[in-house]
């Protein structure tokens, strides 16, 4: 605010003055010239009446010889100060809109504008540092959830285009460089009802001052980045950020589970991504040898995972002091048919086209599928601008870095207990997975899976302890409709985390205690609902026994008398 008011008094110093110095000499003349009043004496004018007559003269908005007839002195004073007046004011509002459009002013007043904003908030809200795709994802579905969101982008064209999106709850936005401690603060870094700070921009070392700054800043902020180097990783990991996402490495582990466990991939994409695959599609393994075109932090964490599942790699790239410590690597470019075929494309099962380069990653497809049709085919998308070319690339699997970021964090966000529930995953077997699956589809077909959390206290659920005090509240209660008591929502739960213990897929007629909490997963409109049950008593007392509770003190003591004398 003092910045724009500095920028905005120095820019209309000379204005000012001119216009002062201008209506002084002219009310200062009036009062110097003689005039004559009705009589025909000599009458001078007094200071407020000539500032009177000035003020509405010289701006023009009228004309009147007040009191009396000005004599030809007066008329010609009048008439230089009409002129000098008019260009001062004219000077005036010019150096004004030249002020108003420069493009310092314009930044200053959108960031009193945005400060004010961030200010005022009154609910919790996510600092998102970043507006790329990835940026893009995490907004939206927080903004869709009812969550609070605020955000910085370095570049203005992603500010414009938050601001053409169509959101449903208004998203603060500064167009500012967010590994700067300042706009970090300006952005509410420090504001009492921030929760969490997402560090999602295309650079590591701008992602790790967001993270350093906020660790220092706000220590009690949960800090989410991503990052695409192994030592910015290490790094991050050293002062305490809570989630480190590479997504490199995430999706090495998705492919690796793909061949390991098809409906445990089923399962994970269901719960981590909306637009999730058809129960039909699950990938049909095949043991075999796959080949890796490129060996950047892509192709080697692949190659890890892979050699992890104990599954053969060839490794084809064009360096040849990469490839030094590979055991089956091929020099040269995979987008040359006699390299694919020295790499055996012919004899493997699988091709991924991990390059950093877009048009070279569908060049290889391209030239394996003619090599060999049967291949199961992978391809590294690096840029959104091309996804409707690899929509229609017709591969089995598109690698898209800021999709599988944006899925891991809104997973960590939704709740914790959904990563808990996809570590407890690895450890059952695929029957178990494909179970599972089945019974998803059957609770939602083709609609969005969605999850949420329950925890049993009594500020996230006063219906379940009050009625805990009382008698026992199973499972099953929870999952029936609020407005028919005798039918059950499309849901179910997934995990039950006790004090002591897991459990997975947890029973109906499980007895709920203080301190459990509960992941669930099904269809949106069931999570709505279910709110009703654990947050209003009369609700749960419905479902418990079918009947309305008593509203009354006299039809509590006397259905308590009842109870006791039973």
């Amino acid at each position: 605010m003092n910045n724009l008011v500095f920028l905005f008094m120095r820019r209309l110093r000379a204005p000012l003055i001119t216009l002062i110095t201008v209506y002084a000499v002219s009310v200062f003349g009036m009062t110097l010239i003689p005039g004559q009043d009705a009589d025909g004496n000599v009458w001078y004018m007094d200071f407020f009446h000539a500032f009177y007559f000035v003020s509405y003269m010289g701006t023009t908005i009228g004309f009147g010889e007040v009191p009396y007839e000005f004599t030809d002195a007066q008329r010609m004073w009048v008439t230089l100060s009409i002129y000098a007046t008019v260009v001062s004011w004219l000077y005036s509002i010019g150096q004004t809109l030249a002020v108003l459009q420069e493009p310092m002013f314009g930044r200053l007043m959108r960031l009193r504008g945005f400060t004010s904003h961030v200010r005022h908030l009154r609910e919790p809200f996510y600092l998102v540092c970043g507006y790329g795709v990835t940026g893009s994802i995490v907004v939206r579905r927080l903004v869709e959830r009812g969550i609070r969101v605020v955000v910085v982008d370095i570049d203005q064209e992603r500010i414009d285009a938050l601001e053409l999106d169509n959101l449903t709850l208004p998203v603060p936005a500064l167009c500012g460089d967010a590994s700067l401690p300042d706009i970090l603060d300006y952005a509410g870094l420090q504001h009492s009802q921030c929760v969490g700070v997402l560090a999602l921009t295309n650079n590591d070392n701008v992602n790790l001052s967001i993270a350093i700054a906020s660790k220092l800043l706000a220590p009690k902020r949960q800090v989410i980045t991503r990052t695409n180097s192994e030592v910015t990783t290490a790094n991050m990991a050293s002062f305490g950020t809570d989630m480190i996402v590479d997504p490199f490495r995430a999706y090495a582990d998705y492919m690796a589970l793909a061949a390991r466990s098809p409906h445990k991939l089923l399962v994970y994409d269901w719960l981590m991504n909306p637009r999730h695959r058809a129960l039909s599609t699950a990938y049909k393994h095949a043991p075999g040898r796959w080949i890796i075109c490129g060996y950047g932090r892509f192709g080697r964490a692949l190659t890890t995972a892979f050699s992890a599942e104990e599954m053969e790699v060839t490794i084809i790239d064009p360096s040849p002091g990469t490839l030094a410590p590979v055991a089956n690597g091929v020099v040269g470019v995979g987008t040359e048919a006699h390299t694919l075929d020295e790499a055996g494309i012919t004899s493997a099962v699988g091709v991924i086209a991990g390059t950093a380069n877009d048009a070279d990653n569908l060049s290889i497809i391209m030239t394996a599928r003619e090599l060999n049709p049967k291949l199961t085919t992978v391809v590294r998308q690096n840029l959104h601008q091309n996804a409707l070319i690899f929509r229609n690339s017709r591969c089995d699997f598109v690698m898209e870095p800021g999709r599988i970021i944006a899925n891991r964090i809104l997973a960590q966000l939704k709740t914790p207990l959904l990563p808990l529930f996809l570590e407890c995953l690895q450890q059952q077997d695929d029957v178990w997975a494909h179970t599972l699956v089945n019974r998803m589809s059957h609770v939602v077909g083709d609609r969005e899976l969605d999850s949420w959390a329950v925890r049993v206290s009594p500020e996230t659920a006063p219906a379940i302890m009050a009625m805990l005090s009382e008698q026992p509240v199973t499972l099953r209660y929870l999952n029936k409709d609020p407005r028919q008591h005798d039918r059950m929502l499309p849901c179910f739960p997934l995990l039950l985390k006790t004090e002591t213990d897991v459990h997975l897929l947890p029973g109906e007629l499980h007895a709920l205690s203080p301190g459990d909490e509960l992941l669930f997963c099904g269809l949106t409109v069931a999570k709505r609902q279910m709110e009703w049950s654990v947050n209003n008593y009369n609700v749960l007392h419905y479902l418990l026994t079918g009947e309305d509770p008593p509203h009354t003190v006299l039809a509590r003591l006397l259905r308590r008398h009842k109870r006791e004398a039973a």
